[in-house]
């Protein structure tokens, strides 16, 4: 009863007229962010966040949640009509969405990704509602020790989940946790990495780094591949699958559901692996496998469900104990301080409205984005079309508007763009941002819990290993850095993300 009436407390704040348009709005222009190519939802959500500046925290979360399901939806349509994913789970769903769309089957394929999608957000929503609570029941047994030890783990996991290069995603990591000591200790008043600049007393803030290294480096390298050019779609027939697409497609999304809600909990998991390895599963799992890469509808279906519930499922780490799983979570928690909001397992006691009503939204986000988007698959398609050295340039002018109206200042534009310059030289290097973000955002509190439990146990180190939950968090990290370098793991790890 508990949770139906929370819930029902939930849907009532989701479903009040305010939070229901920005529901609404946030995957509306999700959407039409994340369906532009190389703009994924990481990209998407940073670039938008200053419209939820001036929001209630509330309306303001609930509207970022939206931009996310819009912009994850969007960057799978580009995945399948242009064969170019905005991120990098959508990768295999262009093996088969794109084969399909040659096919002249399109509108079957983006319908199937927006049904699966919708079919796993419901299901991980009310994973989500269970799990929730009972997981912040246990973190509040959590000292700074237990809290040191689970922010190490999950730097760590994203590390070892993550696609690329592990000794690459530690300096990345490295970087981030660098960049998050630039300003005053609050300890000693002693200033670090500042440069004699003012600016930089109080830090750098989180929105002109992640607008810089999401959304303008995703900018520019999208001008440089596409040279300023719309894309050239394919074109759309029939919309709805047929019952043999639908008798094929069900196995595979509750297969990709499962596997994408697992995988999404763990610490730095997130959607990609989800995508990868739902699709894997279902060549092997097939009677036909050689029909994947050819317009396969499984291979639609398990990958866009995964992708989903994966993606939803990192929202319950960060909801119940504060800490983000990937990067996209670290732009929520970002959004969350921005509103005075503190991401802990307290905000299920002291603000039920927030934690339940954004629950809710999530329902109603993924029943929106089906409504919305499959009458306006078309409309994605001419938007596509339009040269991007129009486009772009109004969304460079939106994003030095939002920098600046952060703390009016100029310099976060100069910083903004300096990140940006700095994101697009790390994808020439072959670097993921995404690490470094997680390590920005976790750096000031693995400080400041860093500092607490040593205060509290006079000095000594082993506080970290012999305190039950401490020591179990630092084994299970330890045994994720010996598994990392056992030669068959790597192998296997570099293949799962070579399928592509």
């Amino acid at each position: 009863m508990d949770l139906l009436g929370n819930l029902l407390l939930g849907l009532s704040v989701s479903l009040s007229p305010d939070n229901l348009l920005l529901c609404f709005g946030g995957a509306l222009i999700g959407t039409l962010i994340g369906v532009l190519p190389g703009l994924g939802p990481t990209a998407t959500v940073a670039m938008l966040l200053p419209l939820t500046f001036y929001l209630p925290p509330v309306g303001a979360l609930i509207m970022l949640a939206g931009i996310f399901y819009g912009s994850q939806y969007g960057g799978s349509a580009t995945a399948i009509l242009v064969n170019l994913p905005g991120e990098s789970s959508s990768v295999v769903t262009c093996l088969d969405g794109h084969a399909m769309a040659r096919q002249g089957r399109a509108g079957v394929a983006l319908a199937t990704a927006a049904l699966a999608s919708l079919f796993a957000g419901i299901v991980t929503t009310i994973l989500i509602a269970v799990a929730g609570p009972p997981l912040a029941g246990v973190a509040l047994a959590f000292g700074p020790a237990e809290y040191v030890s689970l922010m190490l783990l999950g730097l760590i996991g994203a590390v070892t989940l993550a696609h690329g290069s592990v000794v690459k995603a530690i300096a990345m990591i490295l970087l981030g946790l660098l960049l998050s000591m630039v300003g005053t200790d609050v300890n000693s008043g002693d200033t670090r990495f500042t440069f004699g600049l003012p600016q930089l007393y109080d830090g750098i803030d989180f929105v002109p780094l992640a607008m810089g290294l999401f959304g303008l480096a995703e900018i520019i390298s999208s001008l440089e591949q596409t040279g300023g050019a719309g894309q050239t779609t394919a074109r759309i027939a029939s919309l709805w699958p047929k019952r043999e697409d639908v008798r094929q497609a069900w196995p595979a999304t509750v297969r990709g559901t499962v596997m994408g809600a697992l995988l999404g909990i763990l610490p730095g998991g997130g959607a990609t692996l989800g995508s990868f390895a739902a699709y894997s599963l279902e060549k092997k799992v097939s009677r036909h496998p050689e029909r994947f890469g050819h317009g396969a509808i499984e291979g639609v279906a398990a990958p866009e469900a995964a992708n989903n519930a994966a993606s939803q499922a990192c929202f319950i780490p960060m909801l119940s104990l504060g800490i983000p799983p990937n990067a996209i979570m670290a732009l929520m928690i970002g959004a969350m301080t921005i509103h005075g909001i503190t991401p802990g397992p307290q905000i299920m006691a002291k603000q039920p409205e927030l934690f339940w009503g954004m629950i809710a939204s999530m329902l109603i986000g993924n029943v929106i984005l089906v409504i919305l988007n499959l009458p306006m698959i078309g409309l994605w398609v001419r938007l596509l079309r339009v040269p991007y050295g129009y486009l772009f340039p109004a969304i460079l002018v939106f994003c030095c508007i939002g920098t600046y109206t952060l703390n009016n200042s100029g310099f976060n534009v100069l910083l903004m763009a300096l990140f940006g310059v700095l994101g697009y030289a790390l994808r020439k290097l072959d670097c993921e941002p995404a690490p470094l973000m997680l390590g920005f955002v976790l750096g000031p509190m693995l400080e400041e819990n860093l500092g607490r439990a040593l205060l509290l146990s006079g000095g000594d180190p082993t506080v970290f290993a012999t305190r039950p939950i401490s020591g179990s968090l630092l084994a299970t990290a330890a045994l994720l850095l010996i598994l990392m370098v056992m030669p068959s793991v790597r192998r296997r790890r570099d293949e799962a993300f070579k399928d592509d």
